[in-house]
């Protein structure tokens, strides 16, 4: 008998993603791959996985799933409500089901993206070397497309062990800045001083024009040195670019391979993450960073991201916790949302 979490309710944006499709740019194939690498890293380490394992990264709201396996052992790794069976349970935390359960991943309390891990991962067959989809070309995944209601997504374990349950206090993750580190370039050239200064010295404010490929703001012009237009190259992950409108675009995990407009900056990767989790009105700004500083930041999410099983601790049976993080959470009408209200501002991007 197949084991599987059956779809009984999709998300807006819920698809399966892993660390990404690399390798193949240079053929006009995107890398996909999760929007925050973080938190796909710590629902993977709730449930015993390597960093990377394919889960589901839902956007804004979760799914609804029954079980058909003899059991399975799934964590959520964000800021939304987990309901198995009816009853309120905490995300962050690794729960163990058994055949004919039903479980639902409510809406996000603040950031937008989350991940549902299921222990040993998704049984979805890589494509280029990835499960990650992409959507706009129909790649990885389940059938190169989101989650939608009767989905059936196999899974590689059919049964898991009785064991304590395991638990991470998000406040044990690093608080996110709403200011964005960037590497100048590579077409820096192509803006005048003015336009320099407007990009570093100015807030901008995500649109609703904000999904896995790239976010567009709203703010100040940033001015041109002469045209806005270039011999397409590549794009790397973070590349801003400034169109004509003198409006910059964020390119993330589902970024095209090539462009024509002028680069003035890329994101640095443990940002583009942070930045994977602002909704549209979000304020942000930039702060320029040299190639060292870039790097050595980078070396140091890698860092965090390796060391998070050390962050993990057992779960408390039956979900008690202690008086500080009692208080540190969101409890409405009795239901506890984990991690809910943390005091950080959302344009923060909070983990």
């Amino acid at each position: 008998m197949t084991s599987a979490l059956e779809v009984i309710a999709a998300g807006p944006g819920s698809t399966l993603q892993d660390k990404g499709r690399f390798g193949h740019q240079r053929y006009g194939v995107s890398t996909a791959g999760a929007a925050d690498p973080l938190l796909l890293a710590v629902a993977n380490a709730l449930v015993g996985n390597a960093a990377y394992e394919a889960a589901i990264e839902f956007t804004l709201v979760g799914d609804t799933y029954v079980v058909e396996a003899d059991s399975c052992r799934i964590a959520v790794a964000g800021d939304a409500e987990v309901v198995i069976d009816g009853q309120s349970r905490l995300a962050w935390t690794s729960h163990r089901l058994t055949r004919g359960q039903r479980f639902r991943v409510g809406a996000l309390s603040s950031g937008a993206r989350g991940y549902l891990a299921v222990a040993g991962g998704f049984d979805a067959a890589p494509v280029l070397g990835s499960a990650s989809t992409h959507l706009r070309s129909g790649l990885g995944g389940f059938s190169g497309t989101r989650l939608r209601p009767g989905d059936s997504l196999p899974l590689k374990l059919a049964e898991v062990a009785m064991e304590p349950e395991r638990a991470l206090d998000p406040r044990r993750l690093p608080v996110r800045s709403n200011t964005l580190r960037v590497v100048l370039g590579p077409q820096q050239s192509h803006f005048t001083e003015t336009g320099l200064a407007t990009f570093l010295e100015s807030e901008f404010t995500v649109t609703a024009e904000a999904d896995r490929m790239g976010y567009r703001l709203d703010g100040p012009t940033i001015e041109h040195a002469g045209g806005f237009n270039i011999i397409s190259d590549g794009i790397p992950l973070g590349a801003i670019q400034v169109p004509g409108t003198g409006k910059p675009i964020i390119l993330l995990a589902d970024r095209q391979t090539t462009g024509g407009y002028p680069k003035i900056a890329c994101v640095i990767a443990p940002d583009v993450a942070a930045l994977a989790q602002f909704r549209p009105g979000a304020k942000l700004r930039f702060q320029a960073v040299s190639v060292e500083e870039g790097t050595a930041a980078h070396r140091a999410f890698a860092k965090l991201i390796g060391n998070l099983p050390a962050l993990i601790e057992e779960a408390i049976p039956g979900g008690a916790m202690d008086s500080e993080r009692l208080l540190s959470l969101n409890l409405i009408d009795g239901i506890v949302l984990a991690g809910a209200a943390t005091g950080r501002p959302e344009s923060e991007g909070r983990p």
